[in-house]
């Protein structure tokens, strides 16, 4: 594909034609009339063209000769389950489930709510949507009620797509209950909802409002039922998603299909150096944005093979399951969060699981959704032995803005840094006054308009709110929200979000530079760096560390160590004194940490359970050790 630097240049130079070259990999009913406007603030690409995201997804490949392909393969530790889907039986599938939808009454521009778990049906539910032109909204299976009605609510669908159950290793999730309480609650009143009973947890259903998916699929291909792909404009929306830790009225991240289609295509063998028939593995979930963009529709765009993966990184059986699943499917770029590794890390930190399995297929290692410390880089680099690379995107842009991009040079790696922006991101570091720093100063990230094909045109009914939320602040750009800085080398660095940026006595200091610096300790597995009001210097920081499994070593020893090491890299400005050891942090399902729940904590401030949460009784026991030391 050429080097970084000259295919860089060429999208500034011509970003028009540049993304109309990309386009090319895309089958089109009709072409665009233009490639890229804008209009009462809102960005569009390929306007006027004609496009099908279920066709794209699947019919050409399977007219192309991928047929017997295997699409997707389905893993599930939880349940001993194992299902492989060729590119002919997974079209099959969808066109058969988009079918049963029509039969219902849902058409193209309709909304349909997807809870389910990691399961086949999930993406062939997501597929089925695309192919007929409803608009998916899927929401993690298990989200509390309320805020699945506020979904509900905000988005309308005519129906609901379900499982009967979600499955953890140690209970069962039942979601019939959780489905009922939010349709109850909610102000719009859902038609239908289509239930697909695992055997794991089979329910009762309401024969006045619940259907049972099973018998419906098996009517539809008795009577040999199949919806073709129903042509859709590329910017009418292919889903919304919901941002995570939403609070009141939801902002739902719409994604359009044809700018959709070409940014991920694109970016598939581009950063991820995936070709057609080549497996890649996104261990994710389909309700995040990496799940939509890796699980599903980027791989299956390029032909691909993909897995859905229904277990964890550790406890599905041991902080081996990842690599079993690795040696078994022969996976070539495996995509994960931080967090998954930080946790192999704990159980496994000499890294004897990687000796017991052959990961000879594996070319690299990509982490996002949450910043990857470097000494969690280091440990993977050295058991792995292949290049592993941070790389940043948001809910918001769909796929990455900045990355190493393998697949066309592999650029020299920095530690702490997501590399280099990728084509079609214009990236930027200005003051609170929109004054461009300069090189290695910390201020606010930001994307110069347009943004590229993929990323969010606005959000679900709400354009004022999409233009006061992202571009109010900084007219002509779009505002991550991230803090960080730009070295004289052109590598970004992301430090901290900016309401992460802790004032230390006038000091604006980065939590992400703390953590880095605790992170790098021997006995640390994990660490998460908050700052809480202190009469004197305004906030101080504080320290919440995880240790390594096996570490028996004084706590004071270590606590000490810890803030002679925050002295030592960041210096007495930092004011750093306090380190809390502890067994847990609280998480999203996606791996973020919550920063800003544990400050409100720590501050005495009310706050609320995120509805992401992954576990909220950790939130108590962080109270509880806030209150051990002294806090809140």
């Amino acid at each position: 594909m050429g080097t970084y630097s000259k295919i860089y240049q060429s999208w500034k130079d011509n970003p028009q034609q540049f993304w109309a070259e990309a386009a090319q990999l895309i089958n089109w009913d009709k072409p665009w009339d233009n490639i890229q406007t804008t209009h009462n603030g809102l960005d569009r690409w390929y306007v006027g063209a004609r496009c099908n995201t279920s066709y794209n997804c699947l019919d050409r490949h399977v007219k192309s000769g991928r047929a017997d392909q295997t699409a997707l393969i389905y893993d599930s530790p939880v349940t001993g389950k194992k299902k492989q889907y060729s590119y002919k039986e997974l079209l099959e599938e969808v066109g058969t489930f988009a079918a049963v939808l029509q039969n219902q009454n849902v058409q193209k521009g309709d909304r349909v709510i997807i809870y389910m778990p990691m399961v086949p049906e999930a993406a062939i539910a997501m597929l089925a949507c695309a192919r007929i032109g409803a608009i998916h909204s899927v929401v993690f299976g298990g989200f509390a009620s309320p805020e699945l009605a506020t979904r509900i609510d905000d988005c309308k669908p005519k129906l609901i797509v379900a499982a009967s159950c979600g499955i953890e290793p140690s209970r069962i999730v039942e979601y019939k209950p959780l489905l009922d309480a939010a349709i109850r609650l909610a102000k719009h009143k859902v038609e239908k909802s289509i239930i697909l009973q695992r055997e794991e947890h089979v329910v009762a259903l309401d024969n006045l409002i619940d259907l049972d998916w099973q018998k419906l699929v098996k009517a539809a291909k008795k009577q040999g039922q199949k919806a073709e792909p129903v042509s859709v404009l590329a910017t009418d929306p292919l889903y919304i998603l919901y941002t995570s830790g939403t609070t009141g009225t939801p902002k739902g991240v719409v994604r359009d299909n044809g700018g959709h289609m070409v940014a991920l295509n694109w970016s598939m063998k581009a950063i991820y150096n995936i070709n057609p028939g080549d497996v890649f593995w996104a261990a994710s979930d389909v309700g995040w944005v990496v799940g939509h963009s890796y699980i599903v529709y980027g791989p299956l765009l390029q032909g691909a093979t993909t897995i859905m993966y229904e277990g964890k990184p550790v406890g599905t059986p041991d902080a081996g399951a990842f690599w079993r699943v690795i040696e078994d499917y022969k996976v070539k770029s495996f995509f994960t969060a931080p967090t998954a590794f930080r946790a192999i890390k704990k159980e496994d930190p000499e890294g004897e699981f990687f000796k017991k399995y052959d990961l000879s297929s594996l070319e690299a290692l990509y982490l996002a959704g949450e910043r990857a410390d470097p000494a969690t880089i280091k440990w993977a680099e050295k058991h792995l032995k292949i290049p592993v690379v941070d790389h940043w995107w948001q809910t918001e842009t769909g796929w990455a803005i900045a990355s190493n991009p393998i697949g066309i040079e592999n650029l020299p790696i920095k530690y702490g840094s997501p590399t280099k922006p990728i084509p079609g991101y214009d990236v930027v570091v200005l003051d609170d006054e929109g004054e461009a720093v300069e090189n290695g100063v910390t201020g606010n990230i930001l994307i110069k308009r347009p943004l590229p094909p993929g990323c969010l045109p606005t959000l679900w009914n709400a354009n004022a709110v999409f233009n006061e939320k992202y571009f109010d602040n900084f007219k002509g750009y779009y505002e991550t929200s991230d803090a960080g800085f730009i070295d004289d080398d052109g590598y970004l660095f992301i430090m901290a979000r900016t309401d992460d940026i802790i004032n230390v006595a006038g000091h604006r200091l980065s939590t992400g530079a703390m953590e880095e610096v605790l992170s790098g300790h021997p006995d640390v597995a994990e660490c998460a760096v908050i700052g809480v009001k202190d009469a004197l210097k305004g906030q101080m920081p504080i320290g919440l560390v995880i240790l390594n499994n096996g570490v028996d070593r004084g706590v004071d020893n270590i606590e000490a160590e810890c803030k002679q090491l925050m002295r030592d890299e960041i210096g007495p400005v930092a004011a750093y004194r306090t380190t809390i050891i502890v067994a847990r942090l609280p998480k999203t399902r996606s791996g973020k940490i919550l920063r800003a729940t544990m400050r409100k904590i720590a501050d005495g401030e009310a706050f609320k359970t995120p509805a992401t949460i992954e576990d909220p009784t950790v939130l108590t026991e962080i109270t509880t050790r806030f209150k051990e030391v002294g806090l809140c």
